[in-house]
């Protein structure tokens, strides 16, 4: 990154010359991309937090979690700056996962592990919807017929959830998302 310090004219030059520009250097430019593999496994356990995310049917599930703001690149240049979150198992040989947000960069990690956990709640209901109400049982033309048909079905979904659990008849445990 550059930054411009001087202007290009000034008043008591005499006319026809034109002051220097000078342009300071605040950041290595020669720095290439970084892996997001290379950028987990070069961070240090210092930085890592453990964090437990749901009860499991053998116990809790622990994960460590770290977060790093970092700007994506397409070939090779700067895109935009998003949080990268990479969460890791416990062991001699952990397994890393990664997740990137645009969430504000005040966010805490507590929130973007919590985020992390919301896609097995999606993907159950898409599940459950599929399997008891016929979501994928669609022949439409449009978009908003498909529309139509979607909303349908997940509002449905989420009324005979909440009247499941009014009635006792499932538990909220296996819905609980990491907090």
């Amino acid at each position: 990154m550059l930054a411009q310090t001087a202007d290009d004219h000034n008043k008591n030059l005499p006319l026809g010359w034109h002051k220097l520009r000078t342009k300071t250097l605040l950041a290595d430019t020669d720095s290439k991309p970084l892996a997001v593999e290379e950028l987990a496994h070069n961070i240090n356990d210092y930085f890592w937090y453990r964090r437990t995310v749901s009860e499991g049917t053998k116990g809790p599930i622990v994960y460590e979690f770290t977060r790093r703001r970092v700007i994506l690149s397409a070939a090779g240049l700067p895109e935009k700056t998003v949080w990268l979150l990479i969460r890791r198992t416990l062991g001699d040989d952990p397994q890393y996962s990664y997740f990137i947000s645009n969430a504000s960069s005040s966010t805490r990690l507590k929130t973007l592990v919590w985020l992390s956990g919301l896609r097995w709640a999606i993907e159950q209901c898409f599940e459950e919807t599929k399997t008891e109400l016929g979501m994928d049982h669609y022949e439409v033309r449009k978009y908003p017929g498909w529309h139509h048909h979607i909303l349908t079905c997940m509002l449905a979904h989420f009324f005979l959830w909440h009247l499941k659990i009014r009635l006792g008849k499932k538990s909220t445990v296996y819905y609980a998302v990491a907090a």
